[in-house]
């Protein structure tokens, strides 16, 4: 397979748009093509990106095209880095996302493994006994649902529970069947960048020649490959892995050049919520007290014209994201 080159989706700016900070920028300015890659003529290099109007209709309705979406996380483990052990039983897990669909969470991605680093893996039958239940309860009630995992037994029997869209770490290449079981469910998924193959070892050590360029250039030949096996565009929603094989240098790189994935012409989301970058560059706080860091990677993720936010402070999230779309109409 040919290796996917940074090849821009571009459009002129919309003047009815609020603009970012600085204007809009080219991707050439950004992102270096390859060596071996003779970009278009300079005349189409000179259009700029309108992060604005890279959306598509990977949610339901307009849900993520007029306002970022809010994904709220419910975590059924007992080790999760930032909630671990708090909705770990059937019933709390279900008390937590009606309690987040209530503050105002547009889905909840529901996940019975932890893939914090060093999180030892989990069998996937154990996963299930943890997901299922949650899941169907939650679906019965009308909600729109993810299921966290990189395992595709786990993928099917939480399709057939009622979840709707498939979030995999491992950009489906963690389990040789994840294809598959993506490809004939028809549903959505969310690939996501991650800097090895196992979440014991992404953060040994993590190197990159230029971050920004090489995430980019992973969900591309991703999508790619995707689209070869018979998942269209469309179904395919982006993460760059914020914190997953990344020092907070290089999660902050990536916070600084959001709006370029919107070159890949998917969906994108960010899960930056309580991620250890935030008290990194602040003053060593607990997962639990990284609230203000939080708020203030989704306002970036708001600027950036990102589709999706996946937040554990739903409530707060959605104040902050009310505030800053009505200041931006």
């Amino acid at each position: 397979m040919a290796e996917f080159l940074f090849e821009p989706i571009l459009c002129d700016p919309t003047p009815a748009r609020p603009r970012l900070r600085g204007g809009w920028r080219s991707m050439a300015d950004i992102i270096p093509y390859p060596s071996n890659y003779t970009p278009p003529a300079a005349s189409s290099m000179a259009r700029r990106v309108n992060v604005f109007a890279q959306r598509v209709a990977f949610l339901p309705g307009t849900m993520g095209q007029q306002r970022t979406a809010i994904m709220g996380i419910v975590n059924v483990t007992p080790d999760s880095f930032s909630d671990g052990g708090r909705h770990e039983t059937t019933e709390g897990a279900i008390a937590w996302g009606l309690r987040l669909a209530e503050a105002g969470a547009d889905l909840l991605d529901i996940g019975g493994e932890s893939t914090r680093p060093g999180a030892a893996p989990v069998d996937p039958q154990d996963e299930i006994r943890r997901v299922v239940p949650v899941i169907r309860e939650l679906a019965n009630r009308g909600l729109l649902l993810s299921i966290d995992t990189r395992h595709a037994n786990v993928m099917a029997a939480a399709l057939e529970a009622g979840a709707h869209i498939i979030n995999d770490i491992t950009a489906l290449e963690g389990d040789p069947a994840a294809v598959r079981v993506a490809v004939q469910s028809g549903a959505p998924v969310i690939v996501m960048h991650m800097r090895g193959a196992d979440p014991r070892t992404m953060q040994d050590d993590p190197s990159y020649g230029d971050v920004v360029a090489e995430v980019y250039r992973y969900l591309g030949n991703r999508i790619a490959a995707l689209e070869a096996a018979g998942i269209s565009k469309a179904r395919l929603c982006v993460d760059p892995g914020i914190g997953f094989g990344k020092t907070p240098a290089h999660n902050l790189a990536l916070l600084r050049h959001l709006q370029l994935l919107h070159g890949l012409g998917c969906t994108v989301l960010l899960g930056a919520s309580r991620k250890r970058f935030i008290s990194a560059v602040s003053a060593d706080e607990a997962p639990q007290d990284r609230l203000g860091g939080s708020l203030a990677a989704a306002i970036t993720a708001f600027s950036a014209g990102v589709q999706i936010v996946r937040v554990h402070d739903v409530a707060e999230t959605a104040q902050a994201r009310a505030v800053w779309f009505a200041t931006h109409a």
